[in-house]
Parts: C-alpha cells; sequence; structure tokens
C-alpha cells in the first residue's frame, strides 16, 4: 500500500520510468502522463499529492496545465526544466509552482523536494487543536492558522502551501525583518540556492493582498535587507 501518489508529467518516457524507480523505495506510488492534457484528465480521476511537471510537453504544455490546476487546487507542483530555460523557471513559479528541478537532475536532489514539499502539503491538515490562536489578523489580511485560509477584506483568497507558510512565518513576526535566504531556510526547509524563489512568491502573495502590489501597505521590502508584514492593528483572536 502507497503512501502518497505523484504524477509525473513528462513527453520523455523515459524520465517517468526513471522517477518512478526512485521513488518506488519511499513507498510513493508513481502515476505517469506524457501531455498537459493527460496530466490534468489523472488529477480529476485520482487522489494526487504532489505533481512533477515537465514545461514542454505536446498537446498542452507544463506552464497552461499548472495553470489549469491552479485554478481550483493547492497541491504541490514542481516543474521540471532544463538548465537554460531559466525564464521558463520564473514563469513556472510566478503562475502558482512551489518549486523547481533542473534536468538532468540528481536523484537524491529530487527525492529531497519531492519529500520536502509532500510533509509542508500534508502538515496543512495538521495542526494543534489545542492552539489558542486560530487566526492572525493584521488590518484587512486575516489567516486561518487552523483551516488554512487566507482572508482578504472579507473575501477567501486561494493561496498555495508555501504562500501560506511565508504569510504565516511573516504575520506571526509583525514588524520583524527577514532576508530572502532567512525566509528560504525557515519556509523550505533546507539551505537557500535562490533568492529568485522567494521574490516570486513574495510578488504573488501581494497580488492577493494588496490593492495596489506596486505601493504595498502590508508586505513591505527593506531595500538591501529583507521583507517584513508591517504591523497595521495586529492581533491574535
Amino acid at each position: 500500500m502507497y503512501k502518497y501518489n505523484i504524477l509525473v508529467a513528462d513527453d520523455e518516457i523515459e524520465i517517468p520510468d526513471a522517477i518512478e524507480r526512485y521513488l518506488r523505495s519511499e513507498n510513493i506510488k508513481v502515476l505517469k502522463a506524457y501531455n498537459g492534457r493527460d496530466a490534468l484528465s489523472i488529477i480529476e480521476k485520482e487522489d494526487v499529492h504532489l505533481v512533477l511537471m515537465d514545461i514542454m510537453m505536446p498537446k498542452m504544455d507544463g506552464i497552461e496545465a499548472t495553470m489549469k490546476i491552479r485554478e481550483d487546487k493547492n497541491i504541490p507542483i514542481i516543474m521540471l526544466t532544463a538548465k537554460s530555460e531559466y525564464s521558463d523557471k520564473i514563469l513556472g513559479l510566478n503562475i502558482g509552482a512551489d518549486d523547481y528541478v533542473t534536468k538532468p537532475f540528481y536523484p537524491l536532489e529530487l527525492i529531497a523536494r519531492v519529500k520536502a514539499q509532500l510533509r509542508r502539503y500534508i502538515d496543512l491538515g495538521n495542526l494543534n487543536k489545542n492552539d489558542v490562536a486560530k487566526f492572525i489578523t493584521i488590518g484587512g489580511v486575516k489567516l486561518d492558522l487552523e483551516s488554512k485560509i487566507l482572508i482578504v477584506d472579507g473575501e477567501e483568497k486561494k493561496i498555495t502551501s508555501l504562500e501560506y507558510r511565508i504569510l504565516e512565518l511573516l504575520m506571526q513576526n509583525p514588524g520583524r525583518v527577514f532576508s530572502a535566504e532567512e525566509i528560504y531556510e525557515k519556509v523550505w526547509k533546507e539551505r537557500c540556492i535562490s533568492t529568485d524563489t522567494v521574490m516570486v512568491h513574495i510578488r504573488r502573495i501581494r497580488e492577493k493582498i494588496e490593492i495596489n502590489p506596486k505601493e504595498p501597505r502590508y508586505l513591505k521590502v527593506v531595500w538591501g535587507i529583507g521583507y517584513k508584514f508591517e504591523k497595521v492593528s495586529s492581533h491574535y483572536k
């Protein structure tokens, strides 16, 4: 009996087969798709806990498939990219991917990233019910710590697991400045390898919580140092 189901979408048949060999020993079942349309079909039919998504695929590419998934699901998505596709990595993060792995990849790195994303995703449902604080509210931004929901000015906003964890870190420490490296290490739970990844996630969060993301009221940059969540009538309930 497998513990998790992972979908691998890549039109190079040998790649899903190789990933399946790597992950089988981790008690992970690999579902395979060779284009974006088939990936979406599998997600609708199966209980998928994580997606490894190639960018260049026929019928529907990984970027479009990721955007479709993000319309109603927050499962972790790791993009599979070639080393030269830097712009594709940033685009993938911008439209909702949680991480990326460059090809050719090292099996141990792939396994580590998959397990890290699974831990974060599964842990969303494991809040200690004895915790006193159930909400963090700063101004018009409310974070539901029990249901893992973001509410802005009374309206629920879709949010990925990584976006949630970044917001939780910053909102639990209003006014404190965190460097991009510190945010990465606290949220990703590993040594920082890319501050660009943090920057992209911050930008996506701003688009969800700010009236004008270019002139943020809440999530501010402290130039040369890092990011902070501004103190605006902050309180716990």
